[in-house]
């Protein structure tokens, strides 16, 4: 499949597992699962077929782990805005983790801390380049380095997605470091 196939396939998996399962008439379990066979028909009822090859591949290739499939069903790693309950435990995260924005989301960050916005968690990456790829996608990248050991340390709570992204319900400014 060509890589512009493949993005396609990709986003509207996002927007549909993600945020908006009703859109094309699928429901998502408690976990935010949902039977192949079943996405597969509403993707194709609802003009935008996609074979079970495509599925696969898109799942596989996918560089970020967007998605997991098990027992034949299928559900995004995290970045829901529809309640899920992805069944992840506490974990205690690195001493450091990172957060990638741009620059004119700082000045509101530095005020109330990260927050998910219209998602369930604020994602943090586990290294600086993952957080710049984060914040490139929507202009000139900043990384933000979250003091995760002291945050858990204080009782905030982290959980990490199948695809290694770090989750917290909320990032204080006291926890942050700011590129000078």
């Amino acid at each position: 499949m060509d890589e512009r196939r493949m993005v396609r396939i990709s986003k509207y998996l996002a927007k549909h597992l993600r945020h908006n399962p009703q859109r094309i008439g699928i429901t998502l379990d408690a976990g935010g699962w949902v039977p192949v066979d079943v996405l597969l028909r509403a993707t194709a009822e609802h003009g935008f077929p996609i074979t079970a090859e495509e599925l696969r591949e898109v799942v596989a290739a996918n560089d970020k782990r967007r998605y997991a499939v098990e027992d034949g069903r299928i559900r995004a790693s995290q970045g829901h805005s529809v309640p899920v309950e992805l069944g992840l435990p506490a974990l205690e995260p690195p001493e450091v983790l990172y957060h990638g924005t741009i620059g004119r989301f700082v000045a509101a960050i530095k005020k109330e801390g990260l927050r998910p916005m219209n998602r369930h968690h604020v994602h943090l990456s586990p290294d600086r380049e993952t957080a710049m790829r984060v914040g490139a996608r929507r202009g000139v990248p900043v990384v933000l380095v979250v003091a995760a050991g002291t945050m858990h340390g204080d009782g905030h709570p982290f959980r990490r997605s199948d695809n290694g992204v770090w989750l917290a319900d909320l990032v204080p400014p006291a926890y942050l470091r700011f590129p000078t």
